[in-house]
């Protein structure tokens, strides 16, 4: 299958086509749909930051990163505007991406403890991250109109990973919230409750091909929730473990 390459993108339309994690990376990044976000991740890789003025920003759509069989699936809310819409990967260069992967890779699930460039080798360990809106939005807030216009790109991930995930790890609120929109637009049998987020937060429900799996929330390592104490290391470092036990083992939590 080729790149399917509609201008302008329509995700709806698009995303259901993609047979392949690789395809759908490359649909991803050529996305146009929502004009606010293209003039804002555009705008910020040229005026930039001034520490970085000697960079070449990346400025468009992240993709999610991590193998194509992963057991763990990560969300978080979206690209920072000088962390991935500058290097280009989820979560990489800006301090919120400085906890996460410091938590993956003292749980065995990141080769190394940093992640500071595309090209610095940073490998993800049965773990694929993704975000719930692929550009960086003003002030970190999309609309909610933009979070819907992008959600076919996480459906689509989902359901092309569903086969090996087991586990669910939502960064926040928005991106459980996502989580679970997601899920319940696949048809999976969730809770009739529909569960609340919270710090550890997390339930189990059998999959659509009978294997049970967890989705469970972290508050996001954003500088707000980090430099106030209310996301502590081992906080993070518990959730992860927790999740990453699951997927590999099932094991209770």
């Amino acid at each position: 299958m080729e790149w399917l390459g509609l201008l302008p993108t329509n995700p709806a339309q698009v995303a259901p086509r993609v047979r392949s994690l690789k395809i759908l990376d490359k649909e991803i990044i050529g996305c146009d749909a929502c004009k606010r976000l293209v003039t804002w991740r555009e705008e910020v890789a040229v005026t930039k930051r001034r520490a970085y003025q000697n960079e070449k920003y990346w400025g468009k759509p992240i993709t999610g990163f991590g193998p194509v069989d992963a057991k763990l699936m990560i969300v978080g809310l979206a690209p920072g505007a000088h962390g991935a819409n500058r290097t280009g990967r989820i979560f990489t260069g800006d301090s919120s991406g400085d906890w996460l992967y410091r938590a993956l890779y003292r749980n065995g699930l990141a080769t190394i403890e940093t992640s500071t460039s595309r090209n610095d080798g940073q490998e993800l360990i049965d773990t694929r991250i993704a975000c719930a809106v692929r550009c960086a939005p003003p002030g970190n807030k999309p609309l909610p109109k933009e979070a819907m216009t992008c959600q076919p790109w996480l459906v689509r991930e989902f359901q092309l990973l569903f086969p090996t995930v087991r586990t669910y790890l939502a960064l926040g609120s928005i991106a459980w919230k996502a989580t679970l929109d997601v899920l319940g637009e696949l048809d999976e049998d969730l809770p009739r409750k529909r569960p609340k987020f919270g710090h550890g937060a997390h339930f189990k429900f059998r999959g659509s091909d009978g294997n049970i799996r967890l989705v469970i929330g972290s508050y996001h390592p954003s500088q707000q929730n980090t430099f106030t104490g209310k996301l502590t290391r081992s906080q993070l470092d518990s959730v992860v473990k927790k999740a990453g036990r699951f997927a590999h083992a099932g094991k209770p939590l």
